[in-house]
């Protein structure tokens, strides 16, 4: 299985991205942690990426897919690539979409999680961790048993993300949507499209994705 999974930040993409890998055997394909990797790789891929992120500069599609291709190769062998954090507009689509063609391979699914930016901006900014133990936490949902105090450890080095403002987060859901959303339409015409509800429980979100693929 070739799948995306598409959703804006926090919608849990990361974590059932692990889900599949753990149950299936697939290949996360991060196109930041490739960039990262090829970056320190010393190989002639890795110097441009290298001279691109040097000068302050985006990597170009061609660059990208070409990690991605490579990558391709390697998974051969695996239960299939979980594409994360790509394709991000219709001309990667696109080229995606050749690039898995000229492998005799496509996609069987793109599965976005679909979600209410208000809830989303809830489930985000309400959320903090221990600095000490990495115990996470919610306003709502999940606060701790004694006020700054965490429940595991005992630690009062509580923590929240500087990029969990609301602020923050409606300008990367802005983002999202502009440069993103039109993936939705564009795979929904080709009818790879299934939507889950990336809100439900993470159990009922990680079912959700199972049902879509069995189809």
């Amino acid at each position: 299985m070739n799948i995306i999974l598409l959703g804006p930040p926090g919608a849990g993409k990361g974590t059932q991205a692990g889900k599949l890998v753990s149950k299936h055997g697939m290949v996360q394909l991060s196109t930041g942690d490739m960039l990262r990797a090829a970056r320190s790789s010393g190989t002639e891929m890795g110097k441009r990426v290298a001279a691109v992120m040097d000068r302050g500069e985006l990597v170009t599609d061609d660059i990208v897919i070409g990690l991605i291709g490579e990558a391709l190769d390697e998974a051969a062998a695996s239960g299939g690539v979980i594409f994360d954090g790509f394709p991000r507009t219709l001309a990667q689509a696109d080229a995606l979409g050749d690039l898995l063609a000229g492998r005799g391979q496509g996609l069987d699914a793109v599965v976005e999680l679909r979600v209410d930016d208000e809830a989303l901006v809830e489930r985000i900014t309400g959320r903090y961790s221990c600095g000490d133990c990495g115990a996470v936490y919610h306003d709502r949902t999940k606060p701790t048993q004694v006020d700054g105090v965490c429940d595991v450890c005992g630690s009062t080095n509580l923590q929240r993300r500087a990029d969990d403002s609301e602020e923050s987060l409606r300008q990367r859901l802005m983002e999202y949507y502009k440069k993103t959303s039109p993936l939705v339409g564009y795979y929904h015409a080709k009818g790879n499209l299934r939507v889950v509800d990336g809100l439900a429980s993470m159990e009922a979100v990680e079912a959700g994705i199972e049902a879509a693929l069995a189809r």
